[in-house]
């Protein structure tokens, strides 16, 4: 496994979690990391992404100022802090790096994703 996601779980409306996202050197170091989620029946979208040096994020329009994408580039690992959940952030979340190394420009669609880790479970209850 590349990437390891972790951290999702069951929570009310209105609460926190935070996931991570564990990744080799390889799969880590000089490469943008994003999170995308998979609601049932619905197809993949792109939640957040951060640059390989964190100085670019991204997030999409309905969880920005409620989510933050944050990476530790020393221990290889990603977070995504979710604040404020609804049930339409129920989904399996993934952790994803990208394909290109030390862009320029933030990678946001899932196709410039190369390496992907196997989903976490978020289920937020209302």
């Amino acid at each position: 496994v590349q990437l390891q996601a972790s951290g999702g779980g069951l929570v009310q409306a209105g609460g926190s979690l935070r996931l991570s996202c564990a990744a080799s050197t390889r799969t880590f170091t000089g490469r943008d990391l994003g999170w995308f989620r998979q609601a049932p029946g619905k197809e993949r979208e792109s939640v957040a992404a951060i640059s390989w040096n964190g100085g670019m994020t991204y997030y999409e329009g309905s969880v920005e100022g409620r989510f933050t994408i944050s990476r530790d580039n020393a221990k290889n690992t990603a977070y995504l802090q979710m604040n404020s959940l609804k049930p339409d952030d129920t989904a399996l979340y993934y952790c994803a790096s990208s394909s290109r190394m030390f862009s320029t420009v933030l990678s946001k669609q899932a196709d410039l994703y190369g390496y992907w880790g196997q989903g976490t479970l978020v289920t937020v209850s209302s």
